[in-house]
């Protein structure tokens, strides 16, 4: 059994909701990474999602493509991400942490390089925006092979059929993408959002985990109402945006919007 899934395990035995913020590896500088992801566990983190910079991130709305930019300015490289990962392992050996980004990096490393270094950094599962199903046998395999969990996306628009091929090569998680856009974006239909999960639920053991568009505690609350789990992104690297020039105060910052999402989840 997985990191991954072992706390989704223990937090269905204390009828709890997991809390996953994305954060970005290397925004605003690397030498900050790793204290923001252990301030993000303390605050109340039960998975940690870390964004690989990349210069094209399609999926990802303003904020985070900018977040990309300001790590990819720092000179913020793939392999950069995995040394921060054994960093954080050296005081953390049991939050899950998940890669998430785009294929690009991973095929100029190479699928075997890429899968090596993750699991010798201590990584328990990657999420590839841009490689379905249908094409990801290859890295999936090699991910299993070192115990890791590949995660993959659902949409509004996912039709059951396509999303039960989906459930079958995904392991650990599902990340449901709340609404059609890009990261960041607004209005949330919470109607709509309950009413596609219950859809899903039927058809795979995964858990749920909604992400896009969750921006307080009343909204994480609301969402996990309906699912396993909600990732927070948007919310926090706006945050980081916006205290870029004021390190010292992100982590604080962080937690505080982390912690107050926390307790919502747990109200």
């Amino acid at each position: 059994m997985s990191r991954i899934q072992k706390t989704f395990a223990q937090l269905k035995k204390e009828g709890r909701k997991a809390l996953i913020p994305f954060v970005t590896a290397g925004d605003p500088a690397p030498e900050q990474t790793v204290a923001i992801m252990h301030a993000l566990v303390e605050a109340g983190a039960d998975i940690l999602e870390l964004g690989v910079p990349f210069s094209d991130p399609m999926a990802d709305g303003p904020v985070i493509q900018k977040a990309c930019e300001r790590a990819l300015k720092k000179g913020t490289t793939t392999l950069d991400v995995f040394q921060l990962v054994t960093e954080f392992r050296k005081k953390d050996q049991t939050t899950p942490v998940v890669l998430m980004g785009y294929l690009n990096p991973i095929e100029a490393l190479g699928y075997d390089t890429f899968v090596k270094a993750a699991a010798m950094a201590g990584i328990d599962g990657v999420l590839v925006v841009d490689l379905p199903p249908e094409e990801a046998e290859e890295f999936a395999d090699l991910l299993k092979g070192q115990e890791m969990d590949s995660v993959f996306l659902l949409a509004p628009t996912t039709t059951l059929e396509r999303a039960r091929k989906i459930a079958a090569a995904g392991s650990g998680y599902l990340y449901y993408v709340s609404l059609k856009g890009v990261t960041g974006s607004a209005t949330l239909d919470i109607p709509a959002v309950a009413e596609k999960l219950n859809e899903f639920a039927g058809i795979t053991d995964l858990p749920l985990a909604v992400g896009f568009g969750i921006r307080d505690g009343q909204t994480a609350r609301a969402l996990a109402e309906v699912s396993d789990g909600v990732i927070v992104g948007s919310a926090l690297v706006s945050q980081i945006a916006e205290l870029a020039d004021q390190p010292e105060k992100i982590v604080p910052r962080l937690q505080e919007v982390l912690g107050e999402m926390r307790q919502a989840l747990d109200a």
